[in-house]
C-alpha cells in the first residue's frame, strides 16, 4: 500500500492540497473576470500567454549570454589549433581571452582577421 510518498505524505492530503490550488486558482480567474469583464476562459489564457511570454523574454539573453561563452570556448580551441598547425609556418597567435572573444563572436572569419593584423604587424 503506497500510504507515504518519499516524505510527501498521505495521498489524501495531497489530493486535498491539490484541490485548494485549484479552486484558489478557480476564485482568481473569476476575480480577474470581474475585473475585466471578459470570461474566465479568456483571461486564463491571457495570463498563460503573459507567463509564457516573461519566461520567453527573459530566457533570451540567458540563451546569448551561454551561445557568447560557448563560441568564446571554441574560439579559444580554434586559437589552440591555428598555434599548433602555424607553429611549422611561422604563425602564430596569442592566446589570450581578447583574441578568444573575437574567435567566439566573429568565428573563422575572426581567426582571419586576428591572423591578418598580426601578419600586418599591427598586433
Amino acid at each position: 500500500m503506497i500510504s507515504d510518498l518519499g516524505g510527501l505524505g498521505d495521498l489524501g492530503e495531497l489530493g486535498g492540497k491539490a484541490d485548494e490550488i485549484i479552486e484558489g486558482a478557480e476564485g482568481a480567474l473569476e476575480k480577474v473576470s470581474e475585473l475585466t469583464g471578459f470570461s474566465p476562459w479568456v483571461c486564463g489564457i491571457a495570463i498563460v500567454a503573459l507567463v509564457l511570454l516573461a519566461v520567453y523574454l527573459f530566457t533570451k539573453p540567458i540563451r546569448f549570454v551561454l551561445k557568447i561563452a560557448i563560441n568564446t570556448v571554441a574560439g579559444y580551441a580554434a586559437l589552440l589549433l591555428v598555434n599548433w598547425l602555424g607553429a611549422r609556418f611561422g604563425i602564430g597567435l596569442d592566446l589570450t581571452w581578447q583574441n578568444a572573444v573575437v574567435t567566439g563572436i566573429f568565428g573563422l572569419p575572426g581567426v582571419a582577421v586576428l591572423l591578418g593584423l598580426r601578419w600586418g604587424g599591427i598586433l
